[in-house]
């Protein structure tokens, strides 16, 4: 059987059949994590802040736009939303007042999301939030070196996003 390379070279394990036991323990590992960490995310941030995790991470990219804005179809494409979906979002987060929208300035056909004060002050509340559910949940489960292994493991799968 032929098998397949990346790129650079390398075999790729394509042509197996069935996970081996240690990539269904990395697989398994890995959905079982998010589904935790998310879990407990979202029922915080919605405790203390009545702030869903999707409009979290508007909040949090939006803050680290410069100057606090980014075109709605950006800002879906970043966070893998569908257009309805983030616009729903969005939507949550005007009515709160944490953000505002407005045809962009360069095109006029486009929408931009901006960052109120408000919602500054909202994704700083936020961010204290969810910094102690990612330790709680993850980070304090990891040593530096393991933390250092998982962003080198993204980096190589192409899971970084995009910064704005």
């Amino acid at each position: 059987m032929a098998s397949s390379t990346t790129g650079g070279g390398h075999p790729t394990r394509h042509d197996r059949p069935l996970l081996t036991d240690i990539e269904e323990r990395a697989w398994r590992g890995l959905l079982c994590t998010r589904g935790s960490v998310l879990s407990a995310l979202d029922r915080e941030l919605e405790l203390a802040e009545r702030l869903s995790v999707s409009g979290y991470e508007v909040l949090l990219w939006l803050a680290r736009a410069t100057p606090g804005r980014l075109r709605m179809k950006d800002l879906a494409d970043t966070l893998l939303m569908s257009p309805s979906g983030l616009t729903r979002v969005v939507a949550e987060l005007e009515r709160r007042g944490a953000v505002i929208r407005s045809r962009c300035a360069d095109d006029g056909r486009g929408v931009e999301v901006e960052l109120t004060d408000v919602g500054r002050s909202a994704f700083r509340r936020a961010r204290q939030t969810a910094i102690g559910v990612l330790r709680t949940w993850f980070l304090d489960h990891l040593d530096d070196v393991q933390v250092r292994a998982l962003a080198d493991i993204w980096h190589a799968v192409g899971a970084q996003p995009a910064s704005p």
